[in-house]
C-alpha cells in the first residue's frame, strides 16, 4: 500500500509540470503568430509607403518613397526575413505543443530567435534614426524636416516602426519563454 501511494504522489507531481510546459508551448505559438503579423504588417506598410507632391506645375513633382533611402529598404528586407522565419518556425512550435519534453529543437529555435531579434532590432533602430530626421530634421547639417510636406508618408513609416518594435518585444518574450521551458527540464 505504501509503495502505491508513493507512485501516485510521484506521478501527480509530474503531471502539472507537463501541463505547464504545454501551456508555455501554446503561448509560444500564439506569440509567434502575433510577431509574424507585426513584422509582416511593418514590412508591407513600409514597402508601400510613397507620396508625391506637385511642384508649381503638374510636370514637376516631389516624390518620397521608402526605396529612396537604403536604411528603409534594409528595414523592409529585415522585417521580411523575420516574417518568413516566424512562419517557418510555426511547425516546430506545434511540435513543441505535442511533445513538451523536446529539448534540442527548443535550443536551436532559441538560437535562431535570438539571431532574428538582432536582425529585427538592427533594421528598426536604423530606420528610427531616419524617421526621426524626417520628423525633426537637423538644422546644423541643413537637413530639413520633410514630414510637414509629406504627411501621409511620415505617418506610414512611423506606424511601421511601431509594428516592428512590437514584433521585437514579442520575440524577446518568446526567447524568455523558451528559456523558462528549458530551465524546467
Amino acid at each position: 500500500m505504501k509503495g502505491s501511494s508513493a507512485l501516485r504522489v510521484e506521478g501527480s507531481s509530474r503531471m502539472p509540470s507537463t501541463g505547464i510546459s504545454r501551456g508555455v508551448s501554446v503561448l509560444d505559438f500564439v506569440l509567434r503568430v502575433m510577431a509574424f503579423i507585426c513584422t509582416l504588417g511593418s514590412a508591407i506598410a513600409m514597402g508601400t509607403a510613397n507620396e508625391t507632391l506637385p511642384f508649381f506645375t503638374r510636370f514637376f513633382r516631389f516624390r518620397a518613397r521608402f526605396d529612396d533611402l537604403p536604411t528603409l529598404t534594409f528595414f523592409v528586407v529585415a522585417n521580411g526575413i523575420v516574417s518568413g522565419y516566424l512562419v517557418l518556425s510555426l511547425p516546430i512550435s506545434i511540435f513543441h505543443i505535442m511533445r513538451s519534453s523536446a529539448k534540442n529543437s527548443r535550443i536551436v529555435l532559441m538560437i535562431f530567435d535570438t539571431i532574428m531579434l538582432g536582425l529585427l532590432v538592427a533594421g528598426a533602430s536604423s530606420s528610427a534614426a531616419i524617421v526621426y530626421l524626417a520628423h525633426k530634421g537637423n538644422m546644423k547639417t541643413n537637413w530639413f524636416p520633410i514630414c510637414q510636406q509629406f504627411n501621409s508618408f511620415c505617418e506610414r513609416i512611423s506606424g511601421s516602426l511601431i509594428g516592428s518594435y512590437g514584433g521585437a518585444v514579442l520575440l524577446i518574450v518568446i526567447i524568455l519563454l523558451t528559456g523558462i521551458a528549458l530551465s524546467r527540464r
